[in-house]
């Protein structure tokens, strides 16, 4: 994920010392940078940045005064900087990321550019489900069912830990990280990015203990969290194939997309 940034201040050195802070984070590219409010609103507008560093107190039009004027689209996340303490409220009011005290030091960009990695992950996430959304949609256009809305108290009683013994050791999975997992009998093989762990137990009552809403039987033998899928794959026959976090490739039989189309969200 590469953040597209703009830097935003009066002071040239001050945009100078920021940007050799930045070199070190190199998912962060600095695509512009601007001297006063009135270049920052038309710079922001015309290249839509994931993220804006933005000094509060500059002459004209100051940093909250750009942040109103480009609320009209779809605004950037901000991070005010500034010499000035008795701007923080406001900032914050003005749902900045963050908000730094120049000088800038570097355990607060850390925490950051950790807050804006997490943000854009959210809203990138987001932005995919409703894709693949729109796209099972069109795989199964007679699947059309109310998605369940978020915040459903039901969620409460499914597992958010799965014990599992295997290979003499217990491991214990957060459900969230489970890609995909597939039946061989009794057995059900769990699949998370980077391990694969046995369970002795039945599809029908592993099913009984996961969250519907969440993971999805798209096979007789497969189940799949919806979380995990980034892309739909169409393929012969009526039949899918579901591209998982990792690349991992699944295939959705004919009989269960309708299933999968009621679910993504």
């Amino acid at each position: 994920m590469t953040i597209r940034t703009i830097l935003v201040d009066d002071e040239k050195l001050a945009i100078q010392g920021l940007q050799l802070r930045l070199e070190k984070y190199p998912d962060v590219e600095i695509i512009d940078t601007c001297s006063n409010g009135r270049e920052a609103i038309r710079k922001i507008k015309t290249e839509k940045p994931d993220l804006v560093f933005l000094d509060i107190q500059m002459p004209g039009f100051d940093g909250f005064s750009v942040v109103k004027g480009v609320m009209e689209i779809e605004p950037p996340l901000f991070v005010f900087v500034t010499a000035y303490q008795e701007h923080a409220v406001r900032a914050f009011e003005a749902n900045a990321v963050n908000y730094l005290m120049k000088p800038v030091e570097e355990n607060k960009l850390d925490d950051t550019l950790a807050r804006v990695r997490q943000r854009l992950t959210e809203k990138r996430s987001a932005e995919e489900a409703e894709k693949l959304k729109n796209v099972l949609a069109e795989v199964a256009p007679d699947a059309i069912e109310q998605i369940p809305e978020e915040g459903d108290s039901s969620a409460d009683r499914y597992e958010k830990l799965i014990n599992i013994k295997d290979r003499g050791q217990i491991f214990r999975i957060d459900v969230d990280s489970i890609e995909h997992i597939e039946a061989a009998g009794d057995y059900m093989c769990i699949r998370t990015a980077d391990n694969s762990l046995i369970l002795r137990e039945t599809m029908k009552d592993l099913e009984r203990r996961l969250d519907p809403r969440v993971f999805q039987r798209v096979h007789r033998s497969t189940i799949v969290n919806l979380n995990q899928v980034r892309q739909v794959k169409p393929h012969t026959n009526g039949e899918c194939f579901l591209v998982l976090e990792s690349g991992a490739q699944v295939k959705v039989s004919r009989s269960y997309r309708d299933v999968i189309a009621r679910f993504v969200h």
